[in-house]
């Protein structure tokens, strides 16, 4: 058989570009979680009125 197919290093830099992608993912995803805790939070906006005039 060949291994011609996938040079040695090819992979290492694969992975390292997944492992770059993960992490900045995660980071992004945490701060969406943070931002998401805070929001949660605040109080919430007082309900529309019965006529519908807070509604587009």
């Amino acid at each position: 058989m060949s291994q011609e197919a996938v040079p040695s290093s090819q992979p290492k830099g694969l992975l390292q570009q997944m492992e770059e992608l993960m992490a900045a993912l995660n980071a992004d995803l945490s701060q969406l979680d943070a931002d998401f805790g805070q929001s949660a939070e605040r109080p919430a906006p007082a309900p529309t009125s019965a006529d519908g005039s807070d509604r587009a």
